[in-house]
């Protein structure tokens, strides 16, 4: 089966046959699942990551490293003996500018959801819907 012997309407076998082309059923997908937004969202989404990765290594890990006893958020880390005498190092600084980094992007998009359904641009789904 091809794009151009898709019935129109899969309810009524009798319908004409309609004569869209594998192309414009493409744009149809396209335009339905909004694709395109989608794709500009990750694109912008990828910049603000990295953005925020730099502020967070560059502003934030010297910040907070004025509070530690070492000195600085790269000194972080924990020596192990093992069982049979050997160190392990465990170097969680790279964890915790991380975590610090998710917890400014994750504020960023519920500011921006707020600010999107305060405009009605999108449907705030943190309010209760009036008559259920």
């Amino acid at each position: 089966m091809t794009g151009k012997d898709i019935p129109s309407s899969p309810s009524s076998p009798k319908d004409p046959v309609a004569t869209r082309t594998f192309i414009l059923l493409f744009f149809d997908f396209l335009k339905t699942f909004g694709i395109i937004g989608l794709a500009l969202a990750f694109v912008i989404g990828q910049a603000s990551s990295k953005l925020v990765t730099a502020f967070v290594e560059d502003i934030i890990n010297p910040l907070v490293g004025l509070f530690l006893p070492a000195g600085s958020l790269e000194q972080l880390s924990a020596k192990i003996t093992s069982v049979s005498g050997g160190i392990s190092e465990f170097k969680y600084r790279d964890f915790i500018a991380n975590i610090i980094d998710f917890l400014i992007i994750a504020l960023v998009v519920f500011v921006a959801y707020k600010t999107l359904s305060k405009y009605k641009i999108v449907k705030d789904k943190t309010k209760k819907e009036e008559g259920k």
